[in-house]
């Protein structure tokens, strides 16, 4: 038995999708060699999650290794330095007395100088700062530091003698320094230092 046709007969090829509709060879190649250029987008991006839906104990553990190593340096406790006492010239807080008595008498040997005679307020913060970073650095002790004495016919002492002594308990120094005291004649005296410098730890 034979289907009765529902309608009128359509030609082969009609009325299909356009996407079921074979390619040709021509076509094909046409297209491979338009899309040659063309580079896949990257997925990552579209993958991650927003981090305010990441849950905190996921974000620790994906975190970078630096981040996880510890807080900014920003959110770091104050500097030990603010908590320690004022230093001044011959008083030697938490220092044995033998070793005060000997940096004091110029008994200590002196691992390095510098002269900062000369150089303005600014230069010589700087320097000064600089030099005794390094010295600790490099496992000195005691060091002379030289201001000049400044004596002017007024009877006022020079801006650096005594500009330094003050520095010794500036935040980015006082750390650094146990003790300080004037030099004796044969090192400067009264225009110089003598620094005693905390041992690297």
């Amino acid at each position: 038995m034979t289907k009765k046709s529902t309608g009128p007969s359509r030609p082969a090829g009609k009325g299909r999708d356009a996407s079921t509709r074979a390619v040709g060879r021509d076509e094909a190649d046409l297209f491979a060699l338009a899309m040659r250029e063309v580079k896949p987008l990257r997925q990552e991006r579209a993958k991650r999650a927003p981090a305010d839906d990441v849950p905190p104990e996921a974000r620790a553990e994906t975190a970078p290794e630096a981040v996880r190593a510890g807080p900014r340096l920003e959110r770091l406790p104050a500097r030990t330095a603010d908590r320690l006492p004022e230093l001044k010239s011959g008083a030697s807080p938490g220092l044995d007395k033998r070793t005060a008595v000997r940096l004091k008498r110029g008994q200590l040997a002196i691992d390095g100088r510098i002269d900062l005679h000369g150089m303005t307020q600014d230069k010589a913060h700087r320097a000064l700062e600089k030099f005794l970073t390094a010295s600790q650095g490099a496992g000195q002790r005691c060091v002379l530091v030289i201001t000049g004495k400044g004596l002017r016919p007024t009877g006022e002492t020079g801006v650096l003698r005594n500009l330094v002594p003050r520095w010794m308990n500036a935040p980015a120094i006082r750390g650094r320094v146990l003790s300080f005291c004037t030099a004796q004649p044969r090192d400067g005296g009264t225009g110089a230092l003598y620094v005693l410098l905390k041992r690297k730890r």
